[in-house]
């Protein structure tokens, strides 16, 4: 770029359906929900990421939160285009004479389609991309972990994201088997209000089973380091009267169980259509964890006492993607034949 550089901003961006990351010069400078507030009559954008969230169930009729992500994908395109734009507007600029043009690397799930592609491409363009790539999700995670994607071995690497689960094998710089299930952290939630209301016939919102999954939700019905139990207040659906309830790691364990076995048939599924040579490799090396689902306490050892195989949980997994497509975007020519 050379003497024109100033003229152009680089970002990478990890656009997830729970949180969106922005990196700018190797560092981190957006990590915020993926939400938006919009007013009903103007479109026009009210507020957006931490504040949007706090907004969340609670607005009145001529304020609407949305989430313009689901499942991984782009489900409203207006919202989509306002949070890419209202995010990048967060990141000072050098001048304020002129607005740089950006050259953007954002990473997509490894089971988009050319229409949920293009679809993330216009949403980046219309809000100020000039040059716009796309790395998968997975080979993003495993550039962020720090495994060398281009050595002829085999690496496994299992995203549990917001919307989606990605589990792909990596090897010579290409993904040899994947599988992409929408089984993640919003079904996590989803599950845990499910089973509030069914057993204890009490109303919870969708931000206080995110705040149940954070404190206690866990993957073992049995941990070695069990966390202090839940309290939280909701309406009873019988009589609308406040319930004060306590909720142990135990009952959230059991709570997501369907939901966890579905992650555990995904990942054999991909096991089955590893090549000899490389499920070796992944054998000795074992599998690495990335991704906000990650987190759940015992999940590393659910997953290796179902398959034998070593799970490492990667260092800071909520951030390995975002930090994977940072480095993509600072060695774009070098991963050019990563991108989309």
């Amino acid at each position: 770029m050379g003497l024109f550089s100033f003229l152009t901003q680089e970002l990478a961006m990890d656009l997830g359906t729970a949180n969106t990351l922005i990196i700018h010069n190797g560092k981190i400078v957006v990590d915020e929900p993926s939400i938006v507030a919009v007013d009903q009559h103007s479109g026009k954008l009210v507020a957006i990421g931490h504040m949007a969230r706090q907004m969340h169930g609670k607005t009145h009729q001529n304020i609407k939160t949305i989430r313009p992500l689901r499942d991984g994908v782009i489900a409203d395109f207006n919202a989509a285009e306002l949070m890419i734009r209202g995010m990048i507007r967060m990141i000072k600029t050098r001048g304020n004479m002129f607005s740089p043009s950006l050259r953007m690397v954002i990473c997509i799930p490894s089971g988009s389609t050319n229409v949920e592609i293009r679809a993330v491409r216009d949403s980046a363009e219309h809000a100020g991309g000039r040059e716009v790539y796309m790395i998968y999700e997975p080979m993003a995670a495993a550039l962020g972990i720090g495994l060398d994607v281009e050595a002829p071995e085999g690496h496994m690497v299992v995203d549990i994201g917001g919307g989606t689960t990605e589990i792909a094998v990596i090897s010579l710089g290409g993904i040899v088997c994947s599988e992409s299930i929408n089984v993640a952290g919003d079904v996590f939630t989803e599950d845990i209000q499910t089973y509030i209301r069914q057993q204890h016939n009490v109303r919870i919102g969708e931000r206080t089973a995110e705040d149940i999954k954070m404190a206690v939700g866990a993957a073992v019905s049995e941990l070695q380091e069990p966390p202090e139990d839940y309290v939280f207040t909701g309406p009873n659906i019988l009589t609308s009267l406040p319930s004060t309830l306590s909720i142990s790691y135990q009952e959230i364990a059991y709570a997501l169980e369907k939901s966890l076995v579905k992650i555990d048939a995904a990942i054999m599924k991909v096991l089955e259509q590893i090549p000899p040579e490389l499920y070796a490799d992944i054998v000795e090396e074992g599998v690495y964890l990335a991704g906000g689902g990650a987190l759940l306490r015992g999940l590393d050892r659910r997953l290796q006492e179902k398959t034998n195989i070593p799970f490492h949980v990667s260092e800071d997994p909520l951030r390995a993607v975002a930090r994977g497509t940072g480095i993509a975007l600072k060695n774009v020519n070098r991963f050019q034949f990563l991108m989309k």
